[in-house]
């Protein structure tokens, strides 16, 4: 494959270099300007990033788990081609038979995986589509106020972000409708409550269980009727840092939000599309949701589109007529004919086998990593939804400094493990900021594990280096 030319000039900049030209133009108000020096990339293929000097980078996020199938995966590629040929535009208001087919296929996928029926309805982005899941509670429960975990992520819209945990997404702002009530969530290796996993009894959730029991905790009046009419969650955090919570923990939640008419809403825009090792993460735990919310790796990210599935009760035309909620590009043709594709993939390949089998394999040469460094202080995972958070060397103080050194050191494409000068995509998460979510293609081989655990060993040795 021909190697791209390394661009130092723009062509339309007068002379002045891309990087000089996106110090003076661009936002810096996106997530860019986090890394300490900024890499520009050129192409993409498979597990790997490029950038203008053809240096390969090994991707360990793939897109924040857009990219499930890999960078230009060629079938997937070829639909967005060939609708691009036939219908590439239409007005949302006209309907088009991928859109049709694409929601069948959802559906039907959601009833066989929970039991339940419903309908799907499009949308951009994912905090687009957590806000109309809002807008199903609300209609179905007359309720406005909702539940969310601490450490939860649910996007950066104005109602989207009252339901995320951390306030710096509303502090430029203000508050835009009523902010969540925000529950710990069941983080074991930092237990909030300072408990122990084997012995805790599920300490928690009783917690929540807890309020109640009485009018004066605050969520109910003297009948047990709940002033809150939903529960936004996450089955895996993800940008809180990959927590897989305990077996038992969300069908014991469950129990009490059915007891009190609270609809649970899951929120899948990372976890789903078997990144876990299931279609959707809270399969795992055998419960039913009411809202799923789904985006990212629907399209393997090569177009920006979003879904809600719900309850035929909550959905249905009588509760939710034409107009209730609307976006320009919301079922747009190349997003709907694209993801089509990737859902005809997702049932003809056994992803649920090859997640399960290589997660296995990376968490176990992880954990055999982590058994030589004490900053490693918690490893694991689910499928290959991996986490690592690194802490000083008594194996649990949160080391941002680390993570933040290897982040950049991975980053600098100049690590050497296996021969020439690599680079590592790793994704930092977390509480505290200190740990890696690890989503690599879920084609990613058992070689290719070897590989990415060999260049984060050194890129792991070099940030203690640097920071100790």
């Amino acid at each position: 494959m021909k190697k791209p030319a390394t661009v130092s000039k723009a062509k339309d900049g007068d002379g002045e270099s891309l990087l000089e030209l996106e110090a003076k133009y661009c936002s810096w108000g996106d997530t860019v300007h986090y890394a300490k020096e900024l890499t520009m990339f050129s192409r993409s293929e498979g597990i790997y990033l490029y950038d203008e000097k053809d240096t390969q980078y090994l991707d360990l996020q793939m897109w924040y788990s857009a990219v499930n199938f890999g960078y230009g995966n060629t079938r997937i590629a070829a639909a967005l081609k060939k609708q691009i040929d036939t219908l590439p535009q239409l007005a949302c208001q006209y309907l088009h038979k991928e859109k049709i087919l694409l929601a069948t296929k959802l559906a039907r996928k959601m009833e066989a995986v929970f039991g339940d029926k419903g309908r799907v309805h499009f949308n951009v982005g994912g905090a687009s589509a957590v806000e109309d899941a809002w807008k199903i509670t609300r209609i179905h429960t007359k309720k406005i106020l909702s539940f969310a975990f601490m450490g939860g992520y649910h996007g950066r819209t104005f109602g989207a972000t009252a339901l995320t945990s951390s306030y710096r997404y509303r502090e430029q702002y203000g508050h835009f409708g009523d902010r969540a009530n925000f529950i710990p969530y069941p983080y074991c290796f930092r237990c909030p409550y300072g408990k122990k996993r084997e012995s805790c009894g599920m300490y928690c959730v009783q917690q929540f269980e807890r309020l109640f029991e009485t009018e004066y905790y605050g969520v109910v009046n003297k009948k047990g009727d709940s002033e809150f009419g939903a529960f936004f969650i996450e089955a895996v955090q993800g940008t809180g840092g990959y927590i897989v919570p305990p077996k038992d923990y969300f069908p014991r939640l469950k129990k009490t939000l059915e007891q009190h008419k609270i609809l649970l809403v899951d929120d899948e825009i990372q976890m789903g599309f078997y990144r876990t090792g299931k279609f959707m993460a809270l399969e795992h735990f055998g419960v039913k949701p009411d809202v799923v919310v789904m985006g990212k790796a629907m399209t393997n990210g090569m177009n920006p589109i979003s879904a809600i599935w719900a309850r035929e009760e909550l959905i249905s035309p009588a509760v939710f007529p034409p107009g209730s909620t609307h976006s320009t590009f919301s079922s747009n043709t190349l997003g709907t004919a694209t993801a089509l594709e990737a859902l005809r993939l997702m049932e003809e390949e056994d992803f649920e086998g090859r997640v399960m089998k290589r997660g296995a394999y990376f968490l176990s040469r992880l954990k055999a990593l982590a058994k030589k460094y004490p900053q490693m202080g918690d490893v694991d995972g689910l499928g290959l939804a991996l986490r690592v958070e690194m802490c000083q060397r008594d194996g649990f103080t949160p080391n941002r400094a680390l993570t933040d050194a290897m982040m950049n050191i991975g980053l600098s494409g100049t690590l050497t493990a296996g021969g020439r000068s690599k680079g590592l995509i790793l994704d930092v998460g977390g509480y505290y900021k200190n740990v890696f979510t690890i989503a690599p293609s879920l084609y990613i081989t058992e070689k290719e594990i070897d590989t990415a655990t060999d260049l984060f060993e050194e890129a792991l040795k070099r940030g203690i280096a640097q920071t100790e």
